[in-house]
């Protein structure tokens, strides 16, 4: 277990009481767009900032100088949620940036009066801020689908971020960013304790982890490093996209979806989601699987909880039904470093990419072909290192299933970190980004035509790879 304690390390860059007000945005923002791309009307830069830069935070301050959540997770367009703040400061306002393709702020609050809410209780071993009041309450009208980082702007100078998706209402036709919330919030260490650690470390874990309660750090962590990136790829792909988070793969929410894209950090899966995304597989939608170390643990949801004790109620899948299955691979190693090497350089996901060799974008998990991989899965790279001084090798696979939906998987979760290039670090270079990016364009303009294996495959005699 000490491996996923380690994991964020080494993948960060080198680099008061009744309704409370409502705050609505102004008039003239534009109209839910039904599969927005970019560049997304109706959004407007910070004043007096780079366009591309506003939404981020420039001073995080002292621990518990400024620190919320949202009362939801999703929302669809025109909905409200409620956002809970605890503040040291007089004041502090909240700004809303629709990120992808072009972050841009799209609202932002008046002055709220600050307060320094209850500190963190303990029920039953999970970290709650439940009990706090609700600082003020968000209408989303004239919000277009994405995904959404709330600033929170102490008037002492300190900020940090809560993640809210404004979900699609369907996602026929399109292409699925699914945002991993379960997996944000079960490396979640607000107040203590996560799925992993407590204050007495693994054996004082929480067994269950609760949305009502702020994220760590900056508030926005693992969105930043597992999905910002590939979410701006995308936007720019002019595919038409859908938005959800994992808590919203519920039964018909796929229907008609093109393909669905899992992000580079996706671990914490539920019976209820993993079925939804199955049967969406089987019957035609595409799925592509941009990290490694997926469909992993086998959790429960309860409301606003995500429950695994790692024990007894929650196993790894593969003890009963290996991810393999329906990823193409599973997880081997942690921590793994080494060369990505492509094997099947003539396959249409890499048409178009030049290199064969990429250092540092393998890491730091990674997957491999295994029992329960089906029939017939393609290795398009291959790349061998030492994870631990125990020779094993990373796979990007590829299948296609009964049904002609076609099935991608990185095995490596630095994949969307490699989109950034030397940003990443690890070795990580330009060639690696530019690599990523159009084998990434490639998926996405394929699965967006709908089943990939029922497709004409350019450069190929028999028509199939």
């Amino acid at each position: 277990m000490r491996k996923i304690m380690l994991v964020l390390v080494l993948l960060l860059p080198v680099g008061g009481c009744g309704e409370p007000p409502t705050v609505t945005p102004p008039p003239e923002r534009a109209a839910p767009a039904p599969a927005p791309k970019a560049p997304v009307a109706g959004t407007r830069p910070e004043a007096g900032t780079d366009v591309q830069e506003s939404w981020r935070i420039g001073r995080r301050g002292a621990e518990h100088e400024i620190e919320g959540y949202a009362d939801r997770v999703s929302v669809l367009p025109g909905e409200r949620f409620r956002l809970h703040v605890s503040t040291t400061a007089p004041r502090f306002t909240a700004r809303a940036f629709r990120m992808g393709a072009n972050p841009a702020r799209v609202w932002e609050s008046a002055p709220v009066r600050g307060a320094r809410q209850a500190p963190a209780r303990l029920v039953d071993g999970t970290v709650s801020a439940a009990h706090w009041s609700p600082s003020l309450t968000v209408d989303t009208k004239g919000w277009p689908e994405g995904a959404y980082l709330i600033r929170l702007d102490a008037s002492s100078g300190g900020q940090r971020h809560v993640p809210v998706t404004v979900r699609s209402a369907s996602t026929a036709g399109r292409v699925v960013i699914v945002n991993a919330v379960t997996t944000w919030q079960a490396y979640n260490l607000w107040g203590g304790r996560s799925l992993y650690e407590g204050p007495g470390g693994f054996g004082d874990r929480s067994r269950a982890v609760t949305f009502d309660r702020p994220y760590d750090g900056g508030g926005a962590r693992l969105f930043l490093d597992f999905e910002k990136e590939a979410l701006a790829v995308a936007e720019r792909s002019g595919v038409p996209l859908a938005y959800l988070t994992n808590l919203d793969l519920v039964p018909g929410a796929l229907d008609g979806a093109r393909a669905v894209v899992s992000l580079g950090h996706d671990e914490y899966w539920s019976p209820g989601m993993r079925e939804v995304v199955t049967r969406a597989r089987d019957h035609g939608t595409n799925l592509a699987f941009l990290g490694a170390n997926a469909v992993y643990w086998r959790i429960a949801i309860q409301g606003r909880k995500v429950a695994c004790d790692k024990e007894r109620l929650c196993r790894l899948w593969r003890e009963s039904r290996p991810e393999s299955s329906l990823v193409g691979q599973m997880y081997d190693c942690f921590p793994a470093d080494g060369v990505y090497r492509v094997s099947r350089p003539g396959h249409w996901i890499f048409a178009g990419t030049k290199g064969r060799s990429f250092p540092g974008l393998v890491g730091v998990e990674t997957d491999r072909v295994s029992r329960g991989s089906p029939e017939g899965v393609k290795v398009l790279a291959e790349s061998p290192f030492s994870c631990g001084g125990r020779p094993s090798v990373a796979h990007s696979t590829y299948y296609t299933a009964p049904s002609g939906a076609g099935v991608f998987a990185s095995g490596t979760m630095r994949w969307v970190c490699g989109l950034r290039g030397r940003r990443c670090g690890h070795g990580v270079t330009e060639p690696a980004a530019a690599f990523t990016r159009r084998a990434t364009l490639n998926l996405l303009t394929r699965f967006a035509a709908g089943p990939a294996g029922r497709a004409p495959q350019a450069g190929t005699r028999s028509g199939v790879q």
